[in-house]
């Protein structure tokens, strides 16, 4: 069976395409290298992360290597793959993950890590390392789980640490220069330890103490075996993709992300990505401007995203916000700010926020106590928060999320008390405000990360976090407020494999053999399979949550963050005694270790930016417009034809904008573009004869419509025809009187087909069950049916209305509730209008 014919037997069959606006597709034979990057996660999740988009485009620049993706397979495409004995390969070329030189694995969240190793099944790899021989691909890893890669020590051949745009290329010139060389992998694993910020496992042997811990590690290869964080010193020189590969379906995140920092110097105490991605890069907001421009002309988005880990922090982020919003308001694009913090929220710059999100505002006071906040250094006081609270109800929010953590370090029950009485107070502020005023409280708990202050700490287990979210939960209720919660299992996995060691792999591995699999997904969670396998392995997962030593040695000694530990446990021990560690920003150092004050250092954005430098709209005003209608003919057809209606209805608007298609924009809060759709066609079938309005501001010529938007549909969609039409003609699903359906009988043809047509058109009624929504229903097919005429293996189906799926599997007598296979290609291929609305 073909990989095409899987499609029509999985859910969101979009996922597995590839061919994206965007995506890059090279001869994988006329290059040296060739790479897999591989998130181990569900396509909609990976393409939302803005990471691989820009490896993918650093290493697809070189002539040399051949980058493509590859996605955890959603459990119904894995089992599929599994009974067909079929590999995962890439989206681009369809190559199976085995033949590639590299597969990159980037480490986003601990709990994919079971997905990894699913991946690595799937595609025919030997899981662990001395199982591969060196035709086996090279098993990297990158991003900030990697900071321990100890827990995949034994299915890796080595870890990326930092940045990974530099670092990237190097290890791609060493697999090249190792193959040239004719070298076994023992031999190239050793010049990749020697590029900065690679770490390799097998150069490493863990000693134990009798109670677990660790007694010594041995670097077996040259220099001291410490692996120092890369980083990459000046942001405005790093790549930022500018041609966004434009997913078929809706991602997590869709939208054009732009990072604008790097780094954070606020120093909370509990966050891992605050300290090791120091020291702050800010990128200039000129370069900011030309990514976004270039990014929304390509792409055909909707939305801005500022990216950062304060984005409100941003040296320049009062002028470059109001500067976006003046240029795209009447484009319709939205800017967002997904990452704002309340020291950050000025007055003038929550005006411009409330432009684009009304619905709901996060403030993050992360502890309810004065004190607890003290501890972790988030450097907000009571009375900042409500501030913010007041001006955001008074601006016209309704809602305010607060997020909040648990299981901090000496935490008490009035600490939580004071998280139900800081949330009730917020609340109170909005008291009188137009539309009324909520709160949402969430809570995580603490998982202390390695290389922060906190990375000694014990981690509150399952029992106290079920505790202390009932105490809350509670005393939210008494102050009529809501409460979410992260679920207390999935964090205690995650500060297991957060902190653990080697010897995890084992149960890592008896656990995917169980069954698991996406694992931070709460519906495919199993946590007693999880409990099998650290039963089986003869370990407690609770040992890992315990405090650590000071003077212990960690499984990620050997990872060089750039911070001392002098530095760390300088913070420890401040946090105890509720010393608040001062913002670096403003040149007071805190001897972190970060900074080398030459290349690596701080960098701040210089203002410079302004409307007047960047492009104009090339549009007309709305008092020049002489609005026209144009009617388009579209063919669906190929691999496009499992994308469904709705992904459909959104790759068509962006294409529009991609065209600079003058389309007219609905009035009201929300304007939509004025785009009018045939009903939907089941996903699966291709088309000759989608019918698409477009109300337009001004005349166009069609011709050039057409040609213009051939030149941004995806392969597989085309403009067929184009032509004016009144402006009162109703939309298509009014004007169209009847669809001509064609299903392909080459194979499964009955051999009585011809008297079940004729016993159909004779028939007054023909009722059939079937299934909608988990309930069962019937329907009468005839009323929907005008012909029906059977020639040549092929039956032609003219209704006006009902489902054409439906009809064909009742007239082949199919089983109820049985779809219709892949290989009979039923398709729509006309369509005939009402006399009064064709033009």
């Amino acid at each position: 069976m073909s990989r095409d014919n899987l499609l029509g037997s999985v859910s969101r069959p979009s996922r597995y395409l590839g061919g994206e606006l965007g995506s890059i597709h090279k001869d994988l034979t006329a290059v040296a290298v060739t790479c897999a990057l591989a998130f181990p996660d569900v396509y909609e999740v990976g393409m939302s992360h803005i990471g691989l988009p820009v490896l993918y485009q650093i290493l697809n620049r070189l002539d040399w290597v051949a980058a493509e993706r590859v996605y955890a397979p959603w459990p119904d495409m894995a089992e599929q793959l599994k009974n067909r004995s079929l590999p995962l390969a890439s989206l681009e070329s369809e190559r199976p993950l085995g033949e590639f030189d590299i597969v990159g694995f980037t480490l986003q969240y601990e709990l994919s890590y079971s997905n990894i190793l699913g991946m690595l099944t799937l595609a025919g790899i030997p899981l662990r390392r001395e199982d591969r021989d060196d035709r086996a691909p090279l098993i990297v890893v990158g991003g900030p789980c990697a900071f321990n890669p100890e827990p995949l020590a034994d299915f890796m051949d080595c870890a990326v640490i930092g940045d990974g745009e530099e670092v990237i290329v190097e290890l791609c010139a060493a697999v090249r220069a190792s193959r040239e060389a004719g070298e076994p992998k023992t031999v190239l694993l050793k010049r990749l330890a020697a590029i900065e910020g690679i770490y390799v496992p097998s150069l490493y042997e863990f000693c134990w103490n009798a109670d677990g811990t660790i007694a010594a590690i041995r670097f077996r290869g040259e220099g001291s075996g410490r692996v120092v964080r890369r980083v990459v010193p000046d942001l405005d020189a790093a790549a930022s993709p500018t041609s966004p590969i434009v997913p078929f379906m809706n991602t997590v995140h869709n939208r054009v992300a732009v990072e604008i920092a790097r780094g954070c110097t606020r120093g909370c105490r509990f966050c891992q990505a605050g300290f090791i991605c120091r020291p702050l890069r800010e990128r200039n907001p000129d370069r900011i401007a030309g990514i976004i421009e270039e990014s929304l002309a390509r792409s055909g988005y909707e939305e801005v995203s500022l990216l950062s880990l304060s984005t409100g922090d941003y040296s320049c982020i009062q002028p470059l916000l109001q500067k976006l919003m003046e240029r795209y308001q009447e484009d319709r694009v939205a800017v967002s700010l997904p990452s704002l913090r309340v020291g950050s929220l000025t007055p003038a710059l929550m005006e411009e926020i409330r432009k684009v999100r009304k619905t709901g505002f996060t403030l993050a006071p992360e502890a309810g106590s004065e004190r607890l906040r003290l501890l972790i250094n988030k450097g907000i006081a009571e009375e900042d928060l409500l501030e913010s609270a007041r001006h955001a109800f008074a601006l016209g929010w309704r809602l305010i999320k607060l997020y909040f953590m648990i299981g901090l370090p000496t935490e008490t029950d009035a600490d939580l008390e004071a998280i139900v009485d800081l949330a009730a107070r917020v609340k109170r502020v909005g008291k009188g405000t137009a539309g009324g005023a909520d709160v949402n409280v969430a809570v995580s708990t603490l998982v202390p990360k390695p290389h922060t202050p906190f990375q000694w700490e014990r981690q509150i287990g399952i029992e106290e976090t079920l505790a202390r979210q009932d105490f809350l939960r509670r005393g939210l209720r008494t102050r009529k407020l809501r409460l979410k919660w992260h679920e207390a299992q999935l964090s205690f996995m995650e500060g297991v494999f957060a902190r653990g060691d080697r010897r995890l792999g084992r149960v890592l591995e008896r656990a995917v053999e169980l069954g698991c699999r996406f694992d931070g997904w709460r519906d495919h969670f199993r946590f007693d399979l999880w409990q099998q396998a650290f039963a089986d392995c003869g370990l407690d997962p609770a040992w890992y949550l315990r405090e650590r030593r000071e003077d212990e040695i960690l499984p990620w000694d050997p990872v060089d963050a750039r911070l001392s530990r002098e530095f760390l446990l300088g913070e420890r021990h401040r946090a105890r005694s509720g010393e608040y560690t001062a913002d670096c920003r403003d040149g007071s150092c805190c001897s972190c270790g970060a900074c080398d004050f030459d290349q690596v250092r701080i960098r701040l954005a210089v203002e410079g930016t302004s409307v007047e430098h960047m492009p104009g709209r090339d549009g007309r005003k709305s008092d020049e417009e002489t609005p026209c209608k144009v009617r388009l003919r579209v063919r669906k057809a190929g691999r496009a034809r499992f994308v469904g209606h709705l992904e459909f209805m959104t790759l068509f608007h962006r294409a529009v904008r991609r065209a600079k298609i003058p389309v007219r924009f609905s009035a009201g809060f929300h304007p939509a573009p004025q785009i009018s759709f045939p009903d939907a066609l089941p996903t699966g079938m291709e088309s000759e004869a989608e019918i698409i309005d477009l109300k337009l501001s001004h005349d166009v010529s069609v011709e050039a419509l057409a040609t213009s938007l051939n030149a941004e549909l995806p392969e597989g969609f085309a403009v067929l025809a184009a032509e004016q039409i009144p402006w009162k003609t109703p939309s298509p699903s009014v004007c169209i009187r009847e669809t001509v359906y064609r299903l392909n009988l080459e194979k499964n043809f009955p051999a009585d087909l011809k008297e079940r047509i004729e016993g159909f058109l004779k028939a007054d009624r023909v009722p059939v069950a079937r299934h909608k929504k988990g309930r069962e229903e019937t329907v009468d097919l005839r009323a929907g049916v005008s012909d029906l005429r059977l020639t040549d293996k092929v039956l032609e189906m003219v209704v006006t209305g009902g489902n054409p799926v439906l009809l064909a599997a009742h007239l082949l007598g199919l089983p109820p509730g049985q779809g219709l296979s892949t290989e009979l290609k039923l398709s729509k291929v006309d369509v005939r209008l009402g006399e009064s609305e064709e033009a």
